[in-house]
């Protein structure tokens, strides 16, 4: 250690915006800069193990910036990299001049650790760089906050300093990369087992829907999946049935991997961008205590149904359901909560109805473009935080023009980005919805007696069409949907008539 330049104040210029007189306060250690360096121009091989972990900003002197780009740079293409070969791209560096010129790149070879440590001199580098980045972003949240303009809202100040700092958090996340075969391999087992010893073989976390879990295998972690229909097809019903599913199942206990969490069920947050949270609740209470929802609404309750509705206020009282109402939310703001729920209640899963009321971040060319950015948002949610997001989306008008009015993909509004960036499409179709506005003259008996008796059929009856499912089958999933309650449910086979229910 003694053989190496001893240590010089740090520049004004030096990494975090710092200054010449608070530098000595800054976490660093250049000590640990110069040993790393020297060991990689003694062992050019020991690049590989600290590539992942550690940057060029990574560095506080910036003499040691430019020493490791220079290197780093020879080194990815396979030249050597050492005190002689770096001496031309350096010597009239004024940085490296101050410190006695190329000799010194000579003293950081000659003083090398030996190479075991190297990890560590790295890791121990990036977490201090971190730390001056935390400052840095500290300095900078006060700065803002002290200047008062119009144009600077807190709200949405404290929304970019959320991002900033989860950012920090993911860049201090070094198990990214490659990983070998065998630990991916274990991670499917574990999947599987998990699977198979749930109830119900559901890799996913269960809808309360069973036929449609059978053909999902349940919501996957990290999947984005789009439900998506027409006006009135009951695309908000499904989806606040699946979230009260959820959360009504929700028990907290030990994972088998040791972690705390949720055993069944799951924390469950919805962005409602087109109805209020009170509305929101009332379809779910509707749901729960079966009294009709425009009776809610009207309070043309009577005693026994109203006492229904209070009972089952309080069972839901303790769900785990949190509502955010906020209109026209950005994309950015959106996954800022979302981070936030993440990190306070560990949520489980992300329901946002729907796609269309979401804004971009910045105003794009086309709205093509910003459907784009939307659900390439939703998908890096799914991902960040390893949950299934369930985003509701319209269909464009096209169907109604079909004598067929079963949905599919090229129905979806600006379908090109959804379609590409979703792991599973859905579509929510009732028939009876449009045989009911066929309904004949009442003077065709003939007419008549033929549209009762397929609106008879189709009565209580809805469908989900997987469209897409990047891990599993297509096809059609059948529902029963009671519109007084707004609630689809599982639809009793006419094998299983006279068992005890389709559970």
């Amino acid at each position: 250690m003694n053989d190496v330049a001893p240590l010089r104040q740090p520049q004004s210029g030096d990494q975090a915006g710092t200054q010449s007189d608070d530098a000595e306060t800054i976490p660093h250690n250049i000590e640990a800069e110069q040993q790393l360096l020297g060991a990689i121009l003694t062992n050019n091989d020991l690049f590989d193990r600290v590539a992942q972990i550690i940057r060029q900003e990574d560095f506080f002197d910036p003499v040691h910036q430019k020493i490791w780009e220079v290197a780093v740079g020879r080194i990815q293409k396979n030249a050597l990299a050492s005190p002689v070969t770096l001496k031309p791209f350096l010597e009239h560096e004024e940085g490296l001049q101050a410190l006695g010129g190329p000799a010194y790149l000579v003293r950081l070879a000659g003083a090398a650790i030996s190479s075991f440590a190297a990890k560590d001199y790295a890791q121990m580098i990036h977490d201090l760089a971190l730390r001056r980045k935390l400052i840095g972003i500290g300095r900078e949240i006060t700065a803002r906050a002290a200047s008062v303009s119009s144009d600077s809202e807190p709200s949405d100040q404290i929304v970019e300093a959320e991002k900033e700092l989860y950012s920090l958090v993911q860049a201090g996340n070094m198990e990214t990369g490659f990983q070998s075969f065998l630990k991916a391999v274990t991670d499917a087992v574990n999947v599987a087992n998990a699977a198979y010893q749930r109830e119900g073989g559901l890799a996913g976390l269960s809808t309360g829907l069973m036929d449609l879990d059978r053909k999902l295998g349940g919501l996957h972690k990290s999947d984005l999946l789009i439900l998506a229909g027409r006006p009135s097809m009951g695309k908000t019903s499904l989806a606040t049935n699946i979230a009260f599913n959820i959360a009504k199942a929700y028990k907290r206990g030990r994972r088998p991997d040791g972690s705390e969490g949720a055993v069944d069920g799951g924390v469950v947050g919805f962005f409602s961008l087109e109805m209020s949270a009170e509305q929101l609740a009332a379809r779910v209470l509707s749901e729960a205590s079966e009294v009709p929802s425009e009776q809610i609404r009207r309070g043309d309750m009577t005693e026994a149904e109203f006492r229904r509705f209070v009972e089952a206020a309080k069972e839901l009282e303790a769900c785990p359901l949190f509502i955010d109402d906020t209109p026209a939310l950005p994309i950015s703001q959106l996954a800022a909560r979302a981070r936030r729920l993440k990190r306070e209640h560990n949520l489980d899963v992300l329901i946002v109805d729907y796609l269309q009321l979401v804004r971009p971040a910045s105003a794009k060319d086309s709205r093509v473009n910003e459907v784009s950015e939307i659900t390439q948002g939703l998908k890096a949610i799914a991902k960040e935080l390893d949950i299934p997001v369930v985003a509701l989306s319209q269909l464009s008008r096209q169907v109604e023009s079909r004598d067929d009015k079963r949905p599919q993909l090229s129905d979806l509004r600006e379908s090109g980005s959804i379609e590409q960036d979703a792991d599973v499409v859905m579509f929510v179709f009732r028939e009876e919805y449009y045989k009911e506005r066929e309904k004949p003259g009442d003077h065709e008996l003939e007419k008549m007696a033929q549209w009762q008796a397929e609106m008879e059929a189709l009565h209580g009856k809805a469908e989900v069409i997987i469209g897409k499912q990047r891990h599993g089958p297509i096809g059609s999933v059948d529902l029963s949907f009671e519109g007084r309650f707004t609630r689809f449910g599982n639809l009793v086979k006419a094998w299983q008539q006279g068992g005890t229910d389709s559970f």
